[in-house]
């Protein structure tokens, strides 16, 4: 038996007997050794895309386990490539839980959540592993359903439910989609290989439906505008370090299987299926990034970014399939890398956001930015970890944000050189939004960062608040230690993945070229990059300033009191709030807010000219949920209660209904053609 099966093997037997003991164990050891199972059986799915990806191993196994078909698995190099993101995110988010779940226990059932999150973690290699349409489905719903357990935890809270119970309606309406793709791309047949899908000769109009059904399936699970309105609602409710997995791994299975139907099993297409990627893309990165400026619940602000960050990802798949259909392999491997990357990065950074302020949720029982401040002198490592996820996020070298975005600036730029109207109008404005997205990016972060660590605790629990247990800085540690280390070494993961996607859709192997180790250019971008020598000079200049500030600076310490507007003492009241951060935005893209003001001052008895207290409160309409979402849930609640009249109590009613049916079909099926 081979090292590749020997690791599939071990990921299997890992997740079930962590799911095992979680199930069957009470208190610490069942929370302890689920956690290690499912360390376990992620670093195995590690192992496995690592082992199969630098040797180019191929493996394909089948299993008589499920129904007609069986269960069929087969690992190339995108499948290796996505298993690499689902264990290391995987891995560091066990260790992490481990100590974090801790705090459930005596209230909610440690025993469900650690059972749903091994077997979420073994849903997620078999996804990208399945090879027919049958295991596939099967294995998505199984991923659908263990995430829906795990998001309804705190299901005493009625937030906690609205927000499972619409992600369960968004997730099965794009699996309703994907079911139809897939029953279109094997010909009615739920048994087919994708080998034989990829030999099928579908026409035109067929191959355009799988690929809208592809991408509004896909696209409701990786929470494309305006599918995301689950996102939002579920990322903040679930434990951190679910949200963690969900948004580093989970929905980029929605960037998996786009990938894997258009690319692989349909081969790429017209140049509008890349142009429809490349512009949800956009709206995406854009709107999200514009609605986590306005948010003052930590999590629910990095949720927001997700859907930033996957629109940064459909960008860069967009474009590849753009320069695909013009016939340029060398810029189609390079949006296709740019997108990957970025995928790979996102998991690093956003897991290592989430398990940071799961640590500040864990000291001070409260996600409200207004109610935190000082934390970095209570949770230093906490704050440290969060500041380099926000960095990376914020694209800010040489961290790997910066790296992956690059390269999405760089396949985006390579569209001046297709001589198409089209094409020279879209790719600029497509660069402006990236661009704006990122510089936006940057605002937000330095308001999640600012308003939640520096300045002074504005309650007495973040007053109090204690550093996070260490199983949880381990957890934050290793995805640190990944941000920077994929940062400084792009010049290795793009042949990576060049390699990774080589032969898929006709693709060749990506080209890099190095320059004495530092720089690399890959083929058909139209700018170089060094990110060794972009973090040598940072480093040089911080060296520089903190070597002058002690030979030039004067060494005797004056204490003084901070200047305080004329008051005594500086308190919090005096600080900077997110709702303030925010006002300038908020004000400039009004149109899009439309947001609610309600503004209470409250004047001292004796004079106006003294202010007592300020009460302001500001809302954001709801466009996607009013606009998209109200209308049909109004239409199906009012065709619920009409149907309901159906359901009278009387047994020989409802055998009237199967009769007139059976009756009805009858006649369809003998009707003559």
């Amino acid at each position: 038996m081979t090292i590749a099966s020997w690791l599939l093997y071990i990921i299997v037997g890992a997740h079930a007997l962590g799911a095992l003991a979680a199930l069957g164990l009470r208190g610490a050891a069942g929370r302890v050794l689920g956690a290690t199972g499912a360390g376990a059986g992620s670093l195995a799915t590690l192992g496995l895309g690592a082992w199969c990806l630098g040797t180019g191993t191929v493996l394909a196994i089948t299993a008589p386990i499920l129904p007609l078909t069986g269960l069929a698995l087969r690992v190339d190099g995108v499948s290796a490539f996505f298993l690499i993101v689902a264990g290391v995110a995987g891995a560091a988010a066990s260790v992490y839980g481990a100590a974090y779940s801790a705090h459930y226990e005596g209230r909610y059932s440690l025993r469900l959540l650690g059972a749903m999150w091994n077997v979420l973690l073994l849903s997620l290699p078999i996804q990208v592993l399945a090879d027919n349409a049958l295991t596939f489905l099967m294995t998505w719903e199984v991923m659908s359903l263990s995430a829906y357990f795990l998001v309804l935890t705190e299901h005493d809270r009625r937030e906690t439910v609205r927000a499972a119970n619409w992600y369960l309606v968004v997730t099965h309406a794009g699996f309703a989609a994907l079911v139809a793709a897939f029953l279109l791309l094997a010909a009615g047949d739920p048994t087919a290989s994708f080998a034989a899908m990829r030999s099928a000769v579908l026409a035109p109009g067929t191959r355009d439906a799988v690929f809208v059904l592809a991408l509004i399936g896909f696209g409701a699970k990786a929470g494309i505008v305006p599918l995301h309105v689950w996102l939002p609602m579920a990322h903040p409710v679930a434990p951190s370090h679910v949200s963690a997995l969900m948004s580093g791994v989970v929905i980029k299975m929605g960037v998996y299987g786009l990938l894997r139907v258009s690319l692989d099993l349909l081969g790429g297409g017209p140049a509008w299926w890349g142009g429809l990627a490349l512009g949800v893309g956009a709206v995406s990165a854009l709107l999200g990034v514009l609605y986590a400026l306005m948010e003052h619940d930590l999590k629910r602000l990095l949720a927001y970014h997700s859907i930033e960050n996957v629109g940064i990802i459909f960008m860069g798949l967009g474009a590849g399939l753009v320069f695909q259909s013009y016939g340029l392999p060398a810029l189609a491997t390079l949006g296709f890398v740019a997108g990957l990357y970025h995928t790979l990065n996102h998991a690093c950074f956003k897991g290592l956001l989430f398990l940071g302020a799961g640590s500040v949720l864990h000291a001070t029982h409260t996600r409200n930015m207004e109610e935190l401040g000082g934390l970095i002198h209570r949770m230093p490592r906490t704050a440290v970890g969060f500041l380099i996820g926000a960095a990376a996020i914020s694209a800010l070298p040489p961290l790997n944000g910066f790296a992956s975005e690059w390269l999405v600036f760089q396949a985006l730029l390579g569209g001046s050189t297709i001589p198409r109207a089209e094409i020279a109008v879209v790719m600029p404005i497509a660069v402006a939004m990236l661009a704006l997205t990122s510089g936006l990016a940057v605002a937000c972060f330095v308001k999640a960062f600012g308003i939640t660590f520096l300045a002074l605790p504005r309650s007495a629990e973040a007053a109090q608040a204690q550093e996070a247990p260490l199983a949880m800085q381990i957890g934050m540690g290793a995805l640190v230690l990944a941000c920077v280390a994929l940062g400084l070494a792009p010049f290795f993961v793009v042949p990576v993945l060049g390699s990774a996607l080589g032969g898929v859709g006709g693709l060749p192997t990506a080209s890099v070229e190095f320059s004495l180790g530092t720089s690399f250019r890959v083929a058909g971008a139209v700018g170089q990059m060094s990110p060794l020598l972009v973090a040598l000079g940072l480093a040089l200049l911080i060296g520089l300033t903190l070597g002058s500030l002690r030979a030039f600076a004067d060494r005797r310490l004056r204490p003084g009191d901070t200047w305080g507007c004329g008051r005594i003492g500086h308190t919090a009241r005096m600080e900077y709030t997110a709702t303030a951060f925010a006002e300038p935005l908020r004000r400039i893209f009004a149109e899009l807010y439309r947001p609610t003001q309600d503004l209470s001052i409250d004047f001292h008895p004796a004079s106006r000219y003294f202010v007592e207290s300020i009460e302001y409160r500001s809302a954001i309409h709801p466009w996607f949920e009013q606009a998209l979402y109200t209308p049909v849930l109004r239409l199906l609640r009012g065709a619920a209660h009409r149907v309901r009249r159906l359901q009278a109590g009387s047994l020989h009613l409802y055998l009237t209904y199967m009769t007139i049916v059976l009756v009805v079909l009858l006649i369809v099926a003998r009707w003559p053609r």
